[in-house]
This record gives structure tokens, sequence and C-alpha cells, in this order.
């Protein structure tokens, strides 16, 4: 175990034997997995980096309930959904589901998918839509940091304190702090909204990979048959579609084009 600390990081090292801890399994350890789990740690740091890059600081009274933008009433309700599966899991030992709660909500929802939706909003003109979003990344992030603590506690640890403003502070450790409680956060609304945007460019990158299209190259995305709905939300998302999926344009037809991807 020393040898392994110290090359990798005691988090990497507890967090990795907590995720293969699965009931009547004997642990195969490779050092490949605790690579991997040092490098989750890194991207949870990054995260935290940009977090305080854009002025990301708690905020006293904020309350998660009242935001107004789509997407942050998205990562609150999926913020209630990771505080579920981890809590479940802890209180009948499952120590290995508990993990993987707590790592799909950092890297794949919260890493990869919120902070990116967020940009455009923290680069806009709307003053209380960036006020909320701050806010909102803010206390996101203390709810990963909490639920993470257990498995990664000296990480956590570090960016609880990191990350408070100079002058609010922390009332304690993080190892003192009081574990989530529900909020009912959950917005069916802005789940669908969310989700539908995530399905789609899943979709399209999925397709880019399958063909080899470059990377760097930009494609046509032409929805067939699409409803209102689908249009409306076409329209609402179509710079973040663009970005997210390189696309040089988003149009409709009632058939599909020749020579067309589906």
């Amino acid at each position: 175990p020393l040898e392994l600390i110290d090359d990798y990081g005691a988090d990497a090292l507890r967090f990795t034997l907590a995720a293969m801890a699965a009931q009547g399994r004997d642990i195969k350890l490779a050092t490949s997995r605790v690579e991997g789990y040092r490098n989750f740690a890194t991207k949870l740091w990054n995260a935290a980096r940009f977090s305080q890059m854009n002025e990301c600081a708690p905020q006293p009274g904020f309350d998660p309930a009242k935001a107004k933008v789509t997407v942050n009433r998205w990562i609150a309700g999926e913020s209630e959904r990771a505080l579920q599966s981890v809590t479940d899991a802890l209180q009948t030992f499952r120590f290995n589901e508990a993990a993987s709660a707590i790592y799909h909500f950092i890297w794949h929802v919260f890493c990869d998918w919120y902070l990116e939706l967020i940009k455009p909003v923290l680069a806009g003109d709307d003053q209380e839509a960036i006020a909320e979003t701050r806010a909102m990344t803010s206390w996101a992030l203390d709810r990963a940091l909490t639920l993470l603590h257990p498995f990664m506690p000296f990480v956590t640890e570090e960016l609880w304190a990191k990350l408070a403003s100079v002058s609010e502070g922390r009332k304690s450790f993080l190892m003192l702090a009081p574990w989530p409680e529900r909020q009912g956060l959950e917005n069916a609304e802005a789940d669908a909204e969310i989700s539908w945007l995530i399905r789609l460019v899943s979709e399209v990158r999925s397709v880019r990979a399958e063909m080899n299209v470059p990377a760097g190259a930009k494609i046509a995305c032409v929805m067939v048959g699409a409803g209102g709905e689908t249009r409306r939300r076409a329209s609402q998302w179509e710079a973040e579609i663009m970005r997210l999926a390189r696309l040089s344009a988003i149009g409709f037809e009632d058939t599909v084009p020749r020579a067309s991807a589906q």
C-alpha cells in the first residue's frame, strides 16, 4: 500500500479499493485502476479551478430550489439523485455502488456536461443568470465534495477549504460538516430538456466516431420529421448543440437526405 500511495496518492488507493469492493468478489488489483482514479481526482481538481476562475464561491442563503436557469435546475436534480444513490448504498454497505454513483455524478454529469453547458451563460450578458450559475456551480461542487469525502478525504478537504470565499470561510472542516439531506430538487421539465440535449449530442458524436469523421471537421445535421417540441429545443439550444457536436448547421427535412449517416 505504501508504494502505491507514494506513486498515486492515498485517495486514489482508497477509492480503488472501495470501487472494487463488491460482495463475494476477490479483488484483482491492477495499478492501472489506481492510476485511473488518480486521474479522477485530477479531473475534480481541474473542475474546482474552473469554478474559482469564474468566481464561483459559496453564497450564504443560496436556495437551489429557486433556480430559474434550466441547466441549473437540472444539475440540482442530478445532485439530488446522486445523494440518494450514494446514501442508500452506504447505508446497506454496498461501497462499490456508492463509489460508482459519486464517480458518475462528478465525472460524467458535473464535469462533462454541466460545466460545458454553463460556459455560454458565464460568458453572456445576463447578470442575473451569471450570478445564479456561479452560486449553483459552487453549491453543486460542495455537494460533490461532501459525497466524495468518505472515499477521498484528503483532496476533498483541501478543496473544501480553498473554494470558500475569503470573507465567509467555512463553519467547519468538511469531515465535521453534516451529511446532506434531500430537498426535493428534481425538476421533470429541466430533466427532459437537458436529457434530450445530451442524447442528441451523444448520438452525433457516436456517428462521427463510427464514420471516422476528423475531430476538427464540422458537419451538417438534419433532423427528419421533427415535431414542434424538437424544433423548439433545437432552436433554443442551437449554439450549445453546434459547439458540443461540432456542427456547421442544423436543418429540418421530411425525408432522409441521400448519402447521409443516420
